[in-house]
């Protein structure tokens, strides 16, 4: 796949940079990334991986657009109102940038239609909100051998590492499941907050498809907005985790 002339255009900031340049901007029109969640997190990350030229991007979210949404979830607007969030991002993204194929799926991930799903993808941004859907998350992507980036946020604090199946600590080498209780009172969270952590989760799928840097694995990198403080928090593989041990 080579660039055509709008192409190169519109990804010339990325094309000077020597860790992307034009082999590095093709392989990521290539590239596969699967956001589950199109709500606080899914939002900056769907929105930033279409704009950096990332050729298809899977969108999973079965739930619909309130108006309680959109103080941070930045894929929607006030016309969206009751629409499926796959459709209200699609049509968002497609305005951004129509040469980007989303793909999108207006229902939740669940056990059984995760391995055919996660075949298709080369790396899975966990954007969801509950704890059952985060260690769902990590059991499929380990046994379908998908990277991917954990991230979490709640009142002013988030939080996020990067996951390399078989090599790296999982999320629940970190986060233990038994006396984890969902709570139904929303926490939040501070409507910018998303904007930062999922953020980083984009760079960091870039990051991975095209092999630079170092990525945030085996450290939890946490965020406090009031204090305006990130600190990075080194955790190591359990060896009786019951995903990846």
């Amino acid at each position: 796949m080579s660039l055509n002339n709008t192409q190169r255009q519109r990804y010339a900031r990325h094309l000077v940079l020597p860790e992307i340049g034009e082999q590095g901007q093709e392989r990521l029109l290539r590239s596969k990334v699967l956001v589950v969640g199109a709500g606080g997190l899914g939002s900056p990350v769907a929105f930033y991986l279409a704009a950096a030229g990332i050729g298809t991007v899977g969108i999973m979210d079965g739930d619909t657009v309130d108006l309680s949404n959109l103080q941070r979830q930045i894929l929607h607007t006030t016309s969206s109102l009751g629409r499926n969030k796959t459709d209200s991002a699609q049509e968002r993204i497609g305005a951004l940038d129509p040469g980007i194929r989303i793909e999108p799926y207006p229902f939740r991930l669940t056990k059984e239609n995760a391995p055919g799903i996660l075949s298709r993808y080369d790396f899975v941004v966990d954007a969801t909100d509950n704890f059952g859907s985060k260690f769902l998350i990590a059991r499929s992507c380990h046994l379908a051998g998908k990277p991917n980036s954990h991230a979490g946020i709640r009142n002013f604090y988030g939080q996020t590492m990067t996951v390399i199946p078989g090599r790296t600590a999982c999320y629940r080498c970190v986060f233990h499941e038994e006396g984890i209780t969902e709570n139904a009172t929303p926490q939040g969270p501070l409507g910018a907050l998303p904007g930062v952590i999922g953020s980083i989760q984009a760079i960091e799928a870039v990051k991975h498809l095209l092999g630079i840097g170092t990525p945030l694995t085996d450290s939890l990198l946490t965020f406090d907005a009031l204090a305006m403080s990130f600190r990075k928090v080194p955790v190591r593989r359990d060896p009786a985790c019951p995903i990846c041990a």
